[in-house]
């Protein structure tokens, strides 16, 4: 079964793309991840979506937030791969196709992130860098990292 991509803004997204979208990103960062916080943060509506298919079974996504917005820079954020699907590679696929529509779409960018820190390794391999020290983020160690251009 082939993997496919899917690069929207949000008003683009089917009302059963953004329910199984909504329902992977609770599934793994309120349920897995046993962490209460707001998720729908009204940030989805000026963001542009990722998501990756497998079939008609979404399996990882991710959201891309205009610099001027959260940071100065351009960032990529609510980055996940379902819990059958980790150790495939996919976070890596995800994360270059992510990089490449910024290239395609924005031009060459700064990128910044806010990673969970026991990711910071997966994300140094795409050419991150961290930023000063980590700290919590609704009770969750998180660094800020930043790729250049």
């Amino acid at each position: 079964m082939e993997n496919n991509f899917s690069f929207s803004e949000f008003n683009q997204l089917s009302t059963l793309q953004l329910y199984d979208y909504l329902q992977l990103r609770s599934e793994v960062f309120v349920v897995e991840q046993n962490c209460v916080y707001q998720d729908l943060d009204n940030l989805d509506k000026i963001a542009f979506h990722v998501l990756l298919h497998k079939g008609d079974n979404l399996i990882a996504c991710a959201r891309i937030i205009p610099a001027g917005i959260t940071y100065d820079e351009i960032s990529i954020g609510r980055v996940i791969v379902a819990g059958h699907e980790r150790q495939k590679n996919i976070g890596m696929q995800l994360m270059n196709y992510c990089i490449d529509r910024i290239k395609e779409h924005f031009g060459p960018q700064t990128i910044v992130l806010s990673a969970q820190a026991h990711l910071q390794e997966f994300y140094q391999k795409l050419g991150f860098e961290a930023l000063g020290e980590s700290y919590l983020e609704d009770g969750i160690p998180h660094i800020k990292m930043r790729r250049n251009k």
